[in-house]
């Protein structure tokens, strides 16, 4: 127990110091980024635990996901949950498709509007596409059907119909890039399964028949594809099969994500370097491996998935968290060996604490649990989120908090619930003094703003925890004032 709080202090599933992986309320696989007015938004599969009969954790099996994750963040350090869009099953937005896997995300201004496309894989069958007027939703679908299936020309004999990426190149085209699998021992060196197809102008229609990717050694799943200084590079996963004489010569191993480099979209694409080993090298969890490359103000970043979550939860049954790092260049300027790491990517810039800030906005978390927020968002599954599942001693932080030389005089919080309890304000340490205490009693299912006043400004730069006391009250967003 802390000697400034009057109770225990819960434990994060990641040190105070370590930024991956990005989220730890939820598992969140096969990251897809997408850079948005001066924003990342991180669109993930929702892996979900399922369970035996006797409450234990069983293997994951991918079987039972069917919503996608959102977050978002300007710094890539303090990140904004914006829920699980409820994207395919009974209540998804494409209800004639039993999961999602794997999405894609993408943006076009049409008719003078900026549009939001959603792609995923219906496990391994057809690639499915939502459209939204928000990267953060209500999705919803306008086909009522698949994209790309097996009735798809060329598409029938792909092994995994799943795993989109979209390219929208500079002169405003757009094309999506699918497929993986090996169809048989004998193919494993070239399996022959990836396609790429132009998009239509409306992103919902193919603009001719998708065309085989040739030579994709030993292609497994996972498709990325960005264009970097005027050359498009076509990224993959491995398969396991590669041998030690082929690892040898071609210079990649198991599970590795491997590019290929083309002047054209569309190709041919000749092989390049490898970014990104195995998690297991990394972290001693190994598994699939499904990454994306993205820029952010000026400097390129390599989202993918590891193990290191449910490791610290100790289950250990295949539940997948994204995390971030540095893209590595060799000295062509192509990208090459990147380092998966659990410290990540430093803090882009200052976080301005003067505006009002989602409480679901977080760098680090312990015992706290995320839930949708109004109508639309319990209906649609993102958009509008609140902060639940407060217990003493649960915790969020903030970090790269700027207040300035004049500082914060005060604090206001908007919260509800039945519940009653104290919000406490400590610097740098969930632990530390509390630099100010804020009470909470039985608001009821309304939201209430509670302003408390700081003894002394808050200045200079800070990582801010909310340190919680009490249960039965959700919080929603909160704002310093100076």
């Amino acid at each position: 127990m802390s000697a400034t709080h009057s109770v225990e202090i819960q434990k994060s599933y990641k040190q105070i110091t370590e930024h991956n992986p990005v989220m730890l309320q939820r598992f969140g696989a096969d990251p897809y980024a997408l850079v948005y007015n001066g924003r990342v938004y991180l669109y993930m599969t929702g892996d979900k635990p399922s369970y035996e009969a006797d409450g234990s954790v069983k293997e994951n099996t991918y079987s039972n996901i069917n919503t996608i994750n959102v977050v978002s963040s300007d710094d890539l350090v303090n990140w904004t949950d914006h829920g699980t869009v409820y994207a395919a099953g009974k209540n998804g937005a494409a209800s004639w498709g039993a999961n999602s896997w794997a999405p894609a995300a993408a943006y076009k201004n049409i008719d003078g509007k900026d549009k939001f496309f959603l792609y995923f894989a219906n496990n391994g069958n057809g690639i499915a596409v939502l459209t939204a007027d928000s990267p953060t939703g209500p999705f919803t679908d306008p086909l009522n059907g698949p994209l790309i299936s097996r009735d798809t020309p060329t598409c029938a004999e792909v092994t995994w119909l799943f795993d989109p990426a979209v390219l929208m190149d500079d002169d405003g085209s757009a094309y999506i890039y699918f497929g993986g699998g090996v169809p048989s021992p004998d193919k494993a060196a070239n399996p022959g399964t990836a396609r790429v197809a132009k998009l239509s102008d409306d992103m919902i229609s193919l603009d001719g028949d998708p065309i085989a990717i040739e030579n994709v050694q030993y292609l497994f799943e996972d498709s990325g594809i960005n264009k970097i200084n005027g050359t498009y590079y076509y990224s993959y996963c491995t398969n396991f099969d590669v041998t030690l004489e082929a690892e040898k010569e071609l210079g990649f191993s198991n599970g590795e994500i491997m590019t290929m480099k083309s002047d054209s979209p569309m190709g041919p694409f000749e092989p390049a370097n490898g970014v990104l080993k195995n998690p297991e090298v990394f972290f001693g969890l190994g598994g699939n491996n499904h990454h994306c490359m993205f820029e952010f103000e000026g400097q390129w970043y390599i989202a993918y998935h590891s193990r290191i979550l449910e490791e610290k939860m100790g289950i250990l049954h295949g539940y997948r968290s994204t995390s971030i790092d540095k893209v590595r260049f060799n000295e062509e300027g192509e990208p090459a060996a990147s380092v998966g790491t659990r410290n990540g990517v430093p803090q882009v810039k200052d976080f301005d604490p003067y505006q009002t800030i989602p409480a679901v906005t977080m760098a680090n978390e312990a015992e706290i649990d995320t839930t949708q927020f109004g109508e639309e968002a319990k209906e649609y599954g993102s958009g509008d989120m609140i902060l639940t599942g407060i217990k003493d001693g649960s915790w969020t932080s903030i970090e790269g908090v700027n207040f300035g030389p004049e500082g914060a005089k005060s604090i206001e919080v908007e919260y509800l619930g039945t519940g009653e309890g104290t919000i406490n304000i400590c610097l740098d340490l969930p632990s530390a003094e509390p630099v100010c205490r804020i009470p909470v009693s039985a608001a009821g299912k309304e939201l209430t703003i509670v302003t408390a006043e700081f003894e002394n400004p808050v200045t200079e730069k800070h990582t801010v925890y909310f340190v919680f006391e009490g249960s039965n009250y959700s919080v929603h967003s909160w704002k310093f004032n100076k």
